[in-house]
Protein backbone atom coordinates (compact mmCIF):
# COMPACT_ATOMS: atom_id res chain seq x y z
CA UNK A 1 0.00 0.00 0.00
CA UNK A 2 2.81 2.28 0.64
CA UNK A 3 4.39 1.47 -2.42
CA UNK A 4 0.79 2.07 -4.38
CA UNK A 5 0.33 5.93 -2.31
CA UNK A 6 3.96 6.47 -3.65
CA UNK A 7 3.75 5.32 -7.24
CA UNK A 8 0.07 7.33 -7.07
CA UNK A 9 1.71 10.76 -5.75
CA UNK A 10 4.95 10.35 -8.23
CA UNK A 11 2.09 9.98 -11.25
CA UNK A 12 -0.04 13.26 -9.64
CA UNK A 13 3.18 15.63 -9.79
CA UNK A 14 5.63 14.89 -11.73
CA UNK A 15 5.74 16.00 -15.17
CA UNK A 16 6.68 13.97 -18.75
CA UNK A 17 9.77 14.59 -19.25
CA UNK A 18 9.05 16.04 -23.01
CA UNK A 19 6.70 18.57 -21.42
CA UNK A 20 9.43 20.09 -19.31
CA UNK A 21 11.61 20.31 -22.58
CA UNK A 22 8.78 22.15 -23.90
CA UNK A 23 8.18 24.59 -21.05
CA UNK A 24 11.82 25.48 -20.77
CA UNK A 25 11.87 26.69 -24.41
CA UNK A 26 9.26 28.78 -24.30
CA UNK A 27 11.04 30.09 -21.23
CA UNK A 28 13.99 30.69 -22.50
CA UNK A 29 12.15 32.35 -25.74
CA UNK A 30 10.33 34.55 -23.56
CA UNK A 31 14.12 35.42 -21.50
CA UNK A 32 15.76 35.98 -25.07
CA UNK A 33 12.56 38.17 -26.68
CA UNK A 34 12.55 40.56 -23.36
CA UNK A 35 16.56 40.37 -23.15
CA UNK A 36 16.48 41.45 -27.20
CA UNK A 37 14.07 44.56 -26.36
CA UNK A 38 16.04 45.98 -23.88
CA UNK A 39 19.22 45.94 -25.76
CA UNK A 40 16.90 47.59 -28.59
CA UNK A 41 15.84 50.14 -26.33
CA UNK A 42 19.38 50.91 -25.22
CA UNK A 43 20.75 50.96 -28.56
CA UNK A 44 18.39 53.71 -29.88
CA UNK A 45 18.61 56.97 -29.67
CA UNK A 46 16.51 57.97 -26.66
CA UNK A 47 15.51 61.68 -27.93
CA UNK A 48 14.51 63.20 -31.56
CA UNK A 49 15.57 67.02 -32.07
CA UNK A 50 13.28 68.98 -33.75
CA UNK A 51 12.99 72.49 -35.61
CA UNK A 52 9.60 73.96 -35.43
CA UNK A 53 7.44 75.32 -37.88
CA UNK A 54 6.02 78.66 -37.55
CA UNK A 55 2.99 77.48 -36.25
CA UNK A 56 4.71 75.44 -33.69
CA UNK A 57 6.81 78.15 -32.61
CA UNK A 58 3.28 80.88 -32.91
CA UNK A 59 2.12 78.80 -30.88
CA UNK A 60 4.33 78.49 -27.90
CA UNK A 61 5.03 82.30 -27.90
CA UNK A 62 1.53 82.26 -27.52
CA UNK A 63 2.01 79.92 -24.44
CA UNK A 64 4.81 81.93 -23.16
CA UNK A 65 2.41 85.26 -23.28
CA UNK A 66 -0.24 83.68 -21.71
CA UNK A 67 1.97 82.56 -18.63
CA UNK A 68 3.33 86.40 -18.04
CA UNK A 69 2.54 86.63 -14.34
CA UNK A 70 3.62 83.26 -13.61
CA UNK A 71 6.92 83.82 -15.04
CA UNK A 72 7.16 87.29 -13.15
CA UNK A 73 6.39 85.92 -10.07
CA UNK A 74 8.75 82.99 -10.39
CA UNK A 75 11.54 85.79 -11.10
CA UNK A 76 12.36 83.75 -14.73
CA UNK A 77 13.94 85.64 -17.13
CA UNK A 78 11.87 85.13 -20.52
CA UNK A 79 13.41 85.75 -24.23
CA UNK A 80 10.38 86.90 -26.55
CA UNK A 81 10.04 88.31 -29.85
CA UNK A 82 10.90 92.24 -29.84
CA UNK A 83 8.22 94.82 -30.76
CA UNK A 84 5.34 96.70 -30.04
CA UNK A 85 2.63 94.00 -29.96
CA UNK A 86 4.52 91.57 -28.03
CA UNK A 87 4.00 94.15 -25.78
CA UNK A 88 0.77 94.87 -25.95
CA UNK A 89 -0.09 90.84 -25.72
CA UNK A 90 1.89 90.71 -22.70
CA UNK A 91 -0.49 94.24 -20.61
CA UNK A 92 -3.35 92.20 -21.95
CA UNK A 93 -1.85 88.60 -20.67
CA UNK A 94 -1.73 90.55 -17.04
CA UNK A 95 -5.22 91.47 -17.19
CA UNK A 96 -6.76 88.37 -18.82
CA UNK A 97 -8.04 89.81 -21.84
CA UNK A 98 -6.54 88.15 -24.79
CA UNK A 99 -8.52 86.67 -27.15
CA UNK A 100 -8.19 84.57 -30.55
CA UNK A 101 -7.73 87.60 -32.94
CA UNK A 102 -4.56 88.53 -30.81
CA UNK A 103 -3.25 84.91 -31.71
CA UNK A 104 -3.89 85.43 -34.93
CA UNK A 105 -2.29 88.79 -35.27
CA UNK A 106 0.54 86.97 -33.47
CA UNK A 107 0.82 84.25 -35.82
CA UNK A 108 1.38 86.48 -38.64
CA UNK A 109 3.77 88.87 -36.86
CA UNK A 110 5.67 85.42 -36.50
CA UNK A 111 5.32 84.43 -39.80
CA UNK A 112 6.27 87.42 -41.78
CA UNK A 113 8.72 89.17 -39.42
CA UNK A 114 10.74 86.86 -37.47
CA UNK A 115 10.58 83.01 -38.44
CA UNK A 116 14.14 81.66 -40.18
CA UNK A 117 14.60 78.00 -39.83
CA UNK A 118 18.09 78.43 -40.62
CA UNK A 119 18.44 80.03 -37.47
CA UNK A 120 17.75 76.86 -35.34
CA UNK A 121 20.27 74.41 -37.34
CA UNK A 122 23.60 74.90 -35.28
CA UNK A 123 21.13 74.38 -31.84
CA UNK A 124 19.81 71.54 -33.30
CA UNK A 125 23.64 70.18 -34.58
CA UNK A 126 24.98 70.77 -30.96
CA UNK A 127 22.36 68.83 -29.59
CA UNK A 128 22.71 65.82 -31.97
CA UNK A 129 26.57 65.85 -30.62
CA UNK A 130 25.50 65.00 -27.41
CA UNK A 131 23.48 62.25 -28.59
CA UNK A 132 25.50 59.32 -27.16
CA UNK A 133 25.62 60.72 -23.81
CA UNK A 134 21.71 61.35 -23.49
CA UNK A 135 21.54 57.75 -24.55
CA UNK A 136 23.85 56.66 -21.32
CA UNK A 137 21.91 58.49 -19.11
CA UNK A 138 18.75 57.47 -19.81
CA UNK A 139 19.27 53.97 -19.65
CA UNK A 140 20.96 54.68 -16.47
CA UNK A 141 17.43 56.09 -14.72
CA UNK A 142 15.92 52.94 -16.75
CA UNK A 143 17.60 50.73 -15.33
CA UNK A 144 17.27 51.79 -11.84
CA UNK A 145 15.26 50.12 -8.95
CA UNK A 146 12.84 52.99 -7.18
CA UNK A 147 9.64 51.98 -4.86
CA UNK A 148 7.81 54.75 -7.11
CA UNK A 149 7.26 54.78 -10.82
CA UNK A 150 9.42 57.19 -12.68
CA UNK A 151 7.60 57.89 -15.91
CA UNK A 152 9.71 57.23 -19.19
CA UNK A 153 9.17 57.62 -22.94
CA UNK A 154 10.89 55.15 -25.49
CA UNK A 155 11.88 58.43 -27.53
CA UNK A 156 11.63 62.26 -25.79
CA UNK A 157 10.82 64.81 -28.38
CA UNK A 158 12.98 67.86 -27.93
CA UNK A 159 11.82 70.50 -29.35
CA UNK A 160 13.84 74.02 -30.36
CA UNK A 161 12.77 77.17 -29.95
CA UNK A 162 14.33 80.44 -29.95
CA UNK A 163 11.82 82.29 -27.39
CA UNK A 164 11.23 81.27 -23.61
CA UNK A 165 12.78 80.56 -19.98
CA UNK A 166 15.37 77.82 -21.38
CA UNK A 167 13.57 74.65 -20.85
CA UNK A 168 10.13 73.23 -20.20
CA UNK A 169 8.27 70.13 -20.47
CA UNK A 170 4.68 68.08 -21.19
CA UNK A 171 4.81 65.11 -19.04
CA UNK A 172 1.46 63.44 -20.94
CA UNK A 173 3.43 63.26 -24.89
CA UNK A 174 7.23 63.33 -23.08
CA UNK A 175 8.11 66.35 -25.07
CA UNK A 176 10.81 68.99 -24.01
CA UNK A 177 11.21 72.13 -25.25
CA UNK A 178 14.70 73.77 -25.49
CA UNK A 179 15.72 77.52 -25.72
CA UNK A 180 18.51 78.02 -28.84
CA UNK A 181 19.76 80.70 -30.25
CA UNK A 182 20.92 81.10 -34.16
CA UNK A 183 24.63 81.24 -32.70
CA UNK A 184 23.52 77.67 -31.23
CA UNK A 185 23.78 78.95 -27.70
CA UNK A 186 21.92 78.13 -24.83
CA UNK A 187 20.32 79.68 -21.88
CA UNK A 188 21.83 78.72 -18.24
CA UNK A 189 24.35 76.25 -19.88
CA UNK A 190 26.83 75.99 -22.68
CA UNK A 191 25.78 72.15 -22.94
CA UNK A 192 22.58 72.08 -23.58
CA UNK A 193 22.33 68.21 -22.20
CA UNK A 194 21.98 69.87 -18.68
CA UNK A 195 18.33 71.09 -19.56
CA UNK A 196 17.27 68.32 -21.40
CA UNK A 197 18.15 65.99 -18.41
CA UNK A 198 16.65 68.07 -16.16
CA UNK A 199 13.65 68.18 -18.30
CA UNK A 200 13.53 64.11 -18.89
CA UNK A 201 13.70 64.01 -14.67
CA UNK A 202 10.48 66.72 -14.66
CA UNK A 203 8.82 64.26 -17.00
CA UNK A 204 9.84 61.11 -14.67
CA UNK A 205 8.93 62.51 -11.42
CA UNK A 206 5.36 64.37 -12.45
CA UNK A 207 2.73 62.39 -11.65
CA UNK A 208 4.28 59.99 -9.16
CA UNK A 209 5.65 62.44 -6.72
CA UNK A 210 4.53 65.56 -7.62
CA UNK A 211 1.13 65.49 -8.87
CA UNK A 212 0.47 62.90 -6.24
CA UNK A 213 1.67 64.79 -3.56
CA UNK A 214 0.71 68.41 -4.51
CA UNK A 215 4.78 69.34 -4.23
CA UNK A 216 5.07 73.37 -4.22
CA UNK A 217 6.98 74.72 -7.18
CA UNK A 218 10.59 75.47 -5.35
CA UNK A 219 10.16 71.72 -3.71
CA UNK A 220 9.54 70.30 -7.52
CA UNK A 221 12.81 72.41 -8.63
CA UNK A 222 14.98 70.83 -5.68
CA UNK A 223 13.82 67.05 -5.87
CA UNK A 224 14.92 67.41 -9.98
CA UNK A 225 18.10 69.62 -8.94
CA UNK A 226 19.37 67.00 -6.25
CA UNK A 227 18.36 63.96 -8.83
CA UNK A 228 20.40 65.19 -11.72
CA UNK A 229 23.09 66.04 -9.64
CA UNK A 230 23.41 63.14 -7.56
CA UNK A 231 23.20 61.02 -10.35
CA UNK A 232 24.84 62.20 -13.20
CA UNK A 233 27.32 64.89 -11.56
CA UNK A 234 30.52 62.83 -13.36
CA UNK A 235 28.82 63.58 -16.42
CA UNK A 236 27.73 67.24 -15.89
CA UNK A 237 30.47 69.21 -14.28
CA UNK A 238 28.69 72.71 -14.91
CA UNK A 239 25.24 71.20 -13.62
CA UNK A 240 23.85 73.53 -10.94
CA UNK A 241 21.24 73.10 -7.96
CA UNK A 242 18.90 76.27 -8.34
CA UNK A 243 19.41 78.10 -5.35
CA UNK A 244 15.37 79.17 -5.14
CA UNK A 245 14.65 75.60 -4.41
CA UNK A 246 13.33 74.09 -1.38
CA UNK A 247 16.23 72.52 0.81
CA UNK A 248 14.30 70.44 3.08
CA UNK A 249 14.85 67.79 0.59
CA UNK A 250 18.24 67.84 1.20
CA UNK A 251 18.38 65.68 4.64
CA UNK A 252 16.42 62.95 2.87
CA UNK A 253 18.41 62.36 -0.15
CA UNK A 254 22.37 62.48 0.27
CA UNK A 255 22.76 59.52 -1.85
CA UNK A 256 21.75 57.70 -4.90
CA UNK A 257 20.16 55.18 -3.62
CA UNK A 258 17.94 57.60 -1.30
CA UNK A 259 16.20 57.95 -4.72
CA UNK A 260 14.93 54.68 -4.56
CA UNK A 261 11.95 55.90 -1.47
CA UNK A 262 11.79 59.44 -3.05
CA UNK A 263 7.90 59.28 -2.83
CA UNK A 264 8.51 58.37 1.40
CA UNK A 265 10.98 61.91 2.13
CA UNK A 266 8.52 63.76 -0.08
CA UNK A 267 5.90 62.34 1.92
CA UNK A 268 7.45 63.30 5.22
CA UNK A 269 8.77 66.80 4.17
CA UNK A 270 4.73 67.77 3.55
CA UNK A 271 3.99 66.71 6.85
CA UNK A 272 6.05 68.97 8.44
CA UNK A 273 4.87 72.66 9.31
Amino acid sequence: MVFIAAKRCHTQYTRPLATIRKMKIKYNLLALVVFLISCQLKSQDRIAINIPSVKTEAEYIWRIIQDTKFFEEHNYQVNLPEGELIQQLRQKSKTANLNNADFKKLEVFVRDSIYNKAEYQKGHDKIKNEVELINRMINQISDSNFNWSFKEFKTYQVNLTLYGPGGSYNPEEGSILIYTTPKGQFKNYNNPINTIIHEVVHIGVEESIISKYNVPHSLKERIVDTFVSLNFGQYLPEYRIQDMGDKRIDKYIEKVSDLNNLDKAVEQILKEK
